[in-house]
C-alpha cells in the first residue's frame, strides 16, 4: 500500500487557491475539468513533494470543486486535519497573518500551529526538525476559535 493524496471539497475554487498556494505556497501540478460530472479536480503538491510527486503523483492534494453545489459543506472534526513541516515555523505563521489568516493555535512552542483553510479545513504546521525556541510574540498569543 502506498499513500498518493488527500481529497477535501472546496466551495470556491479560487479563494482555496489563494490560500494554499498564494500564501501557502503549494504547487498546481494538474487539474481535471470533468463536463459529464460537472467537477474539477485540482491536485496540488508541497514544495519539498514536488520530485516524488512527479515521478509518483504522491503525495498530493486533491481539491474537489462540484460545480453545482451550493450549499455548504458541514465541517467536523471527525476529519481531523493536513498535517505540512515548513522551514520555519515563526517566519510561515507571520507570512500567514500578514496576509490576513488567522492562527487558530499558535506556535507557543516553537514546533506545531494550526490555521483554516477558507472551506474549514484544519491544518498543522510543524517545524522542520528542531523546535525553534520559544518566543514572542507567539508565546504569548492564545488559541483563537477551534483548530
Amino acid at each position: 500500500m502506498k499513500y498518493l493524496h488527500t481529497m477535501i471539497r472546496v466551495q470556491d475554487v479560487d479563494a482555496a487557491l489563494d490560500f494554499f498556494v498564494g500564501k501557502l505556497g503549494m504547487i498546481e501540478v494538474r487539474r481535471k475539468e470533468n463536463e459529464a460530472g460537472r467537477f474539477t479536480l485540482i491536485f496540488l503538491v508541497a514544495d519539498q513533494d514536488m520530485a516524488q510527486s512527479e515521478a509518483e503523483r504522491a503525495p498530493e492534494l486533491e481539491l474537489t470543486y462540484n460545480w453545482d453545489n451550493e450549499e455548504p459543506y458541514g465541517g467536523g472534526r471527525n476529519f481531523g486535519h493536513l498535517a505540512y513541516t515548513v522551514k520555519n515555523i515563526y517566519e510561515t505563521c507571520q507570512s500567514l497573518m500578514d496576509a490576513g489568516i488567522t492562527i487558530n493555535r499558535p506556535p507557543r512552542d516553537g514546533h506545531m500551529a494550526f490555521v483554516r483553510s477558507p472551506d474549514g479545513i484544519s491544518l498543522e504546521l510543524l517545524q522542520d526538525g528542531d523546535a525553534l525556541e520559544p518566543a514572542e510574540p507567539w508565546l504569548s498569543m492564545s488559541n483563537t476559535g477551534s483548530w
